[in-house]
């Protein structure tokens, strides 16, 4: 096997060598010892989680000279080798990516009725199985009801939801899950033993966490890895290879947050701008370390992936911050918008911002405020309030001009205005910007206000194209003066992307949060 790729020549060739799935093992063994194999399987489940790989094991076992289908391969007879090898006729695997077509799976039908040449099962694996169109799957379908004599079906999908109902429910069904680093970690040190390559544990710890769950992810980066840095890999390498900056500073700015400490947040996040680092990746690594910390606090630790010490350095943070504070953390820099600008720190300092003041259950007392400056005593007088058509003015509307918004308790009130009152925003805009893109927009693009800071309206978009079109000049020119109408006085706009499907609001929903209100659209 000389010169083979790492996720081939390390395949497992027996049931007891998959990964992390034991429930799909132990079932299907216990099939083999007591003679009652399916003649449909359904494998599904994320990408390099070992699905074709028991597939090819389960064709071996059925038809293993040695063990007579009632036991694991033996991996030494004519046939296990064969289909090690990929040389048995009676071991057919298809990829329905490339074979979606009713003509394919119809002569798949024509071929099954011929029976085994060699073994004593012929073994049909189908890859990627959702990929097959509808005429397809009911072809495939109608040969699953009445499968003929010594046929198995081995079908593999990442995508289950995309699989016919009726195939699915003439299938026995093993959903294949996402390994544990723990997993991967005990897999990718058993090839470095064999290899001879060595490797640091905090590297091991970071391949495996940047798989994602993926053994065959896993071990094509240590592949790649070693081609490059020969046999001996350190953390710093790993971190290059994937672009992890591995920046204490994310730490750093996280006891910041978690103290209000705004004035030292903004200086690190100066320097990490100054040194180059990739902003974009510095707030994914950032965000991670926030949610790991928000997993500890709500006392889902075994969901973190974690070694003792960072467990026990995150708990003494944990306890210095209300679960409330770290969601607010989370959720600011997650829904972070870096596109627009990659080289300002604008956008995380806006972020670090609001989750350290945009509270009214805790004011923090801001080291900014310790400067000599009148801003941050006084708020500025209001400019003029803009003049309504008095054509247009409606109830809602007379209210005398309000100043800018200065404290935290002020800032909600403001944005909760903003939302409550969204339809009346579009109604009573100025005649002069009826017949503008920018009210359309507006009005119909899902658009909502987010923030308030000082005199500034932060709205936040389903799609970037809205947003991109917002932020041109006239636009935003037109957005800011129909804001400025209800509100009374002169304000600016920030746009953000904030897409509805929100990755980190499933992510708190695991850890037993729940929704408790949902902003009409």
């Amino acid at each position: 096997m000389a010169g083979q790729v790492f996720y081939r020549k390390w395949r497992p060739q027996t049931l007891a060598e998959v990964v992390g799935q034991e429930h799909v093992t132990r079932t299907l063994l216990n099939a083999l010892e007591k003679g009652r194999v399916s003649h449909a399987y359904l494998f599904c489940g994320p990408r390099g989680t070992g699905k074709t790989s028991t597939g090819r094991i389960l064709a071996k076992a059925v038809n293993c000279l040695t063990n007579k289908g009632k036991d694991e391969p033996c991996n030494a007879c004519a046939i296990c080798q064969a289909i090690t090898e990929g040389r048995a006729l009676d071991m057919i695997e298809i990829d329905a990516a490339s074979n979606t077509g009713v003509d394919d799976i119809r002569g798949l039908r024509e071929r099954v009725n011929y029976a085994p040449s060699q073994a004593d099962y012929k073994v049909y694996i189908i890859d990627e199985v959702h990929m097959l169109s509808n005429s397809a799957s009911n072809a495939l379908l109608k040969t699953l009801e009445e499968p003929p004599p010594r046929i198995i079906f081995v079908l593999a999908t990442t995508e289950v939801h995309k699989v016919l109902p009726t195939i699915i429910s003439r299938c026995q069904r093993f959903d294949f899950r996402r390994l544990g680093q723990a997993d991967i970690m005990a897999k990718l040190n058993r090839i470095g033993d064999a290899e001879g390559i060595k490797i640091e544990p905090e590297a091991l710890r970071l391949i495996a966490r940047g798989a994602g769950g993926s053994l065959r992810d896993a071990e094509n980066l240590l592949e790649q890895l070693t081609t490059y840095y020969g046999d001996s890999i350190g953390l710093k390498q790993v971190q290059a290879t994937l672009g992890i900056t591995g920046d204490e500073r994310t730490k750093e700015l996280v006891k910041y947050i978690i103290d209000s400490d705004i004035s030292a947040g903004i200086k690190t996040l100066n320097t990490v701008n100054n040194d180059g680092l990739d902003l974009r990746q510095f707030n994914r690594e950032l965000v991670a370390y926030l949610r790991q910390l928000l997993l500890i606090k709500a006392g889902s630790e075994e969901a973190s992936d974690l070694t003792a010490e960072e467990i026990a350095e995150l708990k003494a943070l944990a306890g210095k911050a209300s679960l409330g504070q770290i969601l607010r953390a989370v959720k600011s820099f997650g829904q972070l918008e870096l596109g627009f600008d990659t080289n300002s720190s604008l956008p995380l300092e806006m972020a670090l911002l609001d989750a350290t003041i945009s509270r009214t259950e805790e004011i923090p007392a801001s080291p900014i405020k310790q400067e000599p400056d009148k801003t941050a005593v006084a708020p500025p007088a209001p400019p003029p309030p803009v003049k309504r058509p008095a054509a247009k003015a409606k109830p809602v509307a007379t209210r005398p001009p309000e100043a800018v918004a200065t404290t935290p308790a002020e800032v909600d009130s403001k944005l909760e205005q903003l939302r409550l009152n969204w339809k009346s925003v579009i109604e009573q805009a100025p005649e002069s910007t009826k017949k503008t893109a920018a009210l359309a927009i507006l009005r119909s693009a899902g658009v909502k206000p987010v923030a308030f800071k000082e005199d500034t309206v932060i709205l936040a978009f389903k799609y970037p194209y809205h947003k991109e079109k917002i932020e041109e000049p006239e636009n935003k020119r037109v957005t800011s003066e129909i804001l400025s109408n209800f509100l009374g006085y002169s304000c600016r706009v920030h746009c953000v992307y904030q897409p509805e499907d929100n990755h980190l609001v499933r992510e708190v929903q695991k850890i037993g949060a729940q929704i408790i209100n949902v902003e009409e659209k």
